[in-house]
C-alpha cells in the first residue's frame, strides 16, 4: 500500500535578485517500507522538498499526503520523522533515554508507554548499553541512530534522512547503513537525501535525482549504472562496478 504520495510540488523563494525557483512540479509516490534515496548536488531542491514533505515548508503549489493506513492512529500530531545533517542540534535530553522520552511525553502519554517506547527505541538503534551516557558526547553516528530512536518512539511511519553520511567515518557510514537496514526491516518508509550515493545506493528501492529543481530521473538504482549521472554534476562512483549491490558498504 501506499506511505506517501508527492504531486506538483512547486516552490519560488524571493532573492535579492528576484525570484529563484527551487522545486519544479515534482511529482513521485512511494510505498509502504521502501527506501527511497534522492540525490543531486547542493542546491538541486533536496532539502527543501524534505521540508515540504515534513511539514515544516509549505510549497507553492501542489500536495503532500501521507496515507492513513500507513499513519500510527495514536499519534495524530505528527506522520514525519526528521533526522537533520547535523543530528546534534536536535538533541533536547542530557542523556539518550531523556532525549528519546521527550516525544512521547509531549504527545501526553502515560509514563508506562513512554518507558516501554524509550527502552524498545532503545534496542532497536543499539543504543540500549548507552542510554544513560551524555548524550552530547556520543560519536557522530551515534547521535544520527539517537535522532532515528526518537522517531521510533513516537512510532512514525516515514523517515527522512538529510545528509546521513556528514562527517562520519568509515565506521559511521556502516552504523548508519546497518540501522536503515533495521529500519527497512521494521516496515518503515526511509527517504535518504543524498549527494554521497555510492554509500546508500544498495540500499534502496528507488532512485531520484534532482538538478535545478527539477526531477530528473526516477527508477530503480541499477538503471543509474547505464545513465549518465555527470551531467548533473553527481560523482559518477559505478566505474569500476556491474552492479549496484556492489557498493554496499
Amino acid at each position: 500500500m501506499k506511505a506517501l504520495s508527492i504531486k506538483n510540488i512547486s516552490k519560488t523563494f524571493e532573492t535579492i535578485n528576484g525570484p529563484r525557483q527551487v522545486l519544479k512540479d515534482v511529482s513521485f509516490e512511494l510505498d509502504e517500507g521502501q527506501c527511497l534515496v534522492i540525490g543531486g548536488e547542493n542546491g538541486s531542491g533536496k532539502s527543501i522538498m524534505m521540508s515540504i514533505i515534513a511539514g515544516l515548508e509549505n510549497a507553492d503549489s501542489g500536495s503532500v499526503e501521507i496515507f492513513e493506513e500507513s499513519i500510527n492512529k495514536k499519534n495524530t500530531v505528527k506522520k514525519v520523522g526528521l533526522v537533520f545533517q547535523e543530528a546534534e542540534t536536535q538533541i533536547l535530553g542530557e542523556t539518550p533515554a531523556e532525549d528519546i522520552a521527550f516525544g512521547p511525553k509531549n504527545l501526553g502519554w502515560k509514563k508506562p508507554e513512554v518507558n516501554q517506547a524509550v527502552s524498545t527505541a532503545l534496542e532497536k538503534t543499539g543504543l540500549t548499553e548507552k542510554k544513560d551516557f551524555t548524550a552530547r558526547f556520543l560519536s557522530g553516528g551515534e547521535k544520527r541512530r539517537l535522532a532515528v530512536a526518537c522517531m521510533l518512539a513516537m512510532n512514525l511511519p516515514v523517515i527522512i534522512l538529510d545528509e546521513p553520511y556528514a562527517n562520519l567515518d568509515y565506521g559511521g557510514v556502516k552504523q548508519v547503513n546497518a540501522l536503515i537496514k533495521d529500519l527497512k526491516s521494521q516496515g518503515k518508509t526511509v527517504i535518504i537525501l543524498s549527494h554521497e550515493i555510492e554509500k546508500c545506493l544498495a540500499l534502496a528501492d528507488r532512485f531520484i535525482v534532482l538538478f535545478r529543481g527539477v526531477k530528473v530521473f526516477d527508477d530503480i538504482p541499477s538503471k543509474i549504472l547505464t545513465t549518465d549521472v555527470e551531467q548533473w554534476n553527481i560523482r559518477n562512483p559505478f566505474n569500476s562496478y556491474t552492479k549496484v549491490e556492489d557498493l554496499i558498504w
